[in-house]
């Protein structure tokens, strides 16, 4: 059995009640807001299969679990990456250093 973690963005109109209940299915944990554990036979393609219908076109879902040679990993399943809501929260350093 291997260990998967996947985080889920369904959007406010998604398909979460297939999502849960299918979750549900693999006895998986919660790990925060869009984020499950669980432990499962089953391969990243045969868990996007799963998932497909159930994410729909405008859903997210990333998958991390370690390949067989037991290296961590992660990829989408659907959706892609989006700017960070923390994008522009740091402030830039100045290049022009004080000259004392």
């Amino acid at each position: 059995m291997a260990r998967y973690w996947l985080s889920y963005d369904l959007g406010l109109r998604g398909n979460y009640d297939d999502l849960y209940r299918w979750l549900a299915k693999q006895d998986a944990r919660e790990c925060g807001d869009g984020v499950a554990t669980f432990t499962a036979d089953l391969t990243p393609e045969q868990i996007k299969r799963a998932l497909k219908s159930i994410v729909g076109k405008k859903g997210r879902a990333y998958l991390v679990g370690a390949g067989k040679d037991g290296k961590w990993s992660g990829k989408w399943l659907f959706g892609n990456r989006r700017p960070a809501p923390w994008v522009g929260y740091a402030e830039v350093a100045d290049e022009e250093q004080d000259e004392a």
